[in-house]
Order: C-alpha cells, then structure tokens, then sequence
C-alpha cells in the first residue's frame, strides 16, 4: 500500500496481510480472492460475516494494489444463503417481540452488502459451483461476471419463506440481467435455475467445469487487471450510476468519464504501442 492509500484509508487496512474472521482472503498479483468458508453447512452467511464482508467491500476503495475480486465458496458450494439458526430464527424472535426496528435494521445492512459491492471499483467475478441461493444468489447477481458451472443452482429463495422477492435489490438488478419476464419468474416462484439455464438467461457469463471454475474465473479477474483498470473502475461506475439516467444524461456522463480517461497514462500507453506495433502494457493510471 502507497503512502498516499494508508493516509485515506479510515480502517487502517493492509490489504496485502489482511485477515477476515469470517471467510478466507488471498492476494495474487492485483486479484483478490474472498472465499465464503463454511463448507459443511454449504457456506451460510451470518450476522457477523455480513458485516464483516460490507465493511471489507466499502474499504476496497482504498487498496490500490487489488484491482479485481473474485468470490467463491468452499467445498463445492457457493453459498446457501442467509444461516437459519444464526440469522432466520433471531429474525422470527424480532418478529414475535414486534421488534421492526430491529427488523428493518437487519434488512437495511444487508442491503448495504450489496451498495457497497456494487460501489467498490474494482470489478467483481463470482465463481459459482454447487448451491447458489437466496443471499448467496444475491452476491453472485451483485457482482460484475459469473463464472458458474453446470451443476450450480441458483434460487432466489425469500417467496418460499414468505418473503418477498425484493430483497437486498433484486427486484432492480436482476432484471437488468436476465431481462424482467425471467427475473419475475425465479422472484415470484423461488424456483432453482440450474447452470444451463442460468448461462442461457445470461446470468452466467460462461460455463466451467467444477475443477476449473475457481481458477477460470480467476484468469477472467487476471486479464482484466492487466488491462486499463483505472478505465476498467470508471466503466463500472458508469454501468451503475446510467440506471437512473436519460439517454442525454448518460451521455454527458460518459463524456465526461472518457475525457478523465483520456488523461490517464494507460491512455497515451495504447497510442505508442500501436504506432510502435507491439502490445501495450497496462499500469493503471
């Protein structure tokens, strides 16, 4: 980490020695990888590692060395969703007590798991195998790239416990990708979608096998840090922001997010490898 990094960055984080107490966390080169560490309970989320992982995400902004992630899970599953010993049963204690302050508080955090993933710079690629439901199918629909395998399924699960479907956004970003006929239909049904079905939906962006998913989608996450990641973070910004603008409005936006780039050494990199006809050799500012 830079000195420029340590004097912004509020939680004092070494990304390089960084040791979460509720997943796994590694660095190769400018890819980390965030592996939920559960596996035999299929890798559920609980109160604690919710927090820990928004908090982890909202301080991304500060590590300049990582400039993608990867997300995994463990034991050949993704995620099972939210634990229910841990988080469902504490929930329906709130909901006998009339606690909705605490209720809504709940709700509140875990979407702001999702805020902060979709906040962060650095471009997210999930790595899905085995289970993939409920809030685990949230952060594989909160990340950027898929990387699923055949086998993998996915449920957004909350209508079967009586839930509604909306829940840490999903009714706004999952049919943005697989389109609003197909995202009504798993939100209103909580039915599995299996890995086929998910890469033909487009949910996923590719297939894999099992063996091979976790290091495919690390070699996706690779290539893009090799790649312009200053424009890589600003492309992402820009993704996010233009759902909520006009055609006129995202066009300004984007204008004034390619003339930043335009000021970047990457930019002038790419010019002189062309004329110089080699590869150009991307640094990330």
């Amino acid at each position: 980490m830079n000195d420029t990094a340590k004097r912004f960055n509020p939680a004092g984080l070494d990304f390089s020695t960084y040791k979460p107490k509720h997943f796994l966390w590694s660095v190769e080169g400018k890819v980390a990888t965030i592996t939920l560490n559960r596996p035999e309970r299929k890798n559920p989320l609980t109160l604690e590692s919710y927090a820990e992982l928004r908090d982890l995400f909202r301080n991304l902004q500060y590590a300049d060395g990582i400039k993608n992630i990867v997300v995994t899970g463990a034991g050949g599953n993704f995620c099972s969703g939210g634990d229910v010993h841990e988080i469902i049963g504490p929930l329906v204690e709130m909901q006998r007590k009339d606690d909705m302050a605490g209720l809504l508080a709940f709700t509140r955090m875990t979407g702001q798991l999702v805020k902060e993933m979709r906040a962060c710079p650095q471009p997210i690629v999930a790595a899905i195998d085995g289970i993939c439901a409920g809030a685990g199918a949230i952060i594989a629909m909160a990340s950027d790239l898929r990387v699923g395998t055949a086998r993998s399924k996915v449920g957004f699960l909350f209508v079967r416990v009586g839930l509604a479907g909306a829940d840490m956004g999903a009714c706004a970003i999952l049919p943005r990708i697989i389109g609003h006929g197909r995202a009504s239909e798993l939100l209103y049904t909580g039915r599995i979608m299996d890995g086929a079905e998910a890469e033909r939906w487009g949910f996923y962006n590719k297939l894999s096998e099992p063996e091979t998913v976790l290091a495919d989608a690390q070699a996706l996450a690779k290539q893009l840090s090799d790649g312009p990641t200053f424009a890589n973070a600003m492309t992402k910004k820009c993704l996010h922001q233009e759902w909520n603008m006009g055609v006129d409005e995202a066009i300004e936006a984007e204008a004034q997010a390619q003339a930043i780039c335009m000021q970047t050494k990457d930019y002038e990199r790419a010019y002189e490898a062309f004329v110089a006809k080699q590869k150009p050799v991307f640094q990330g500012n």
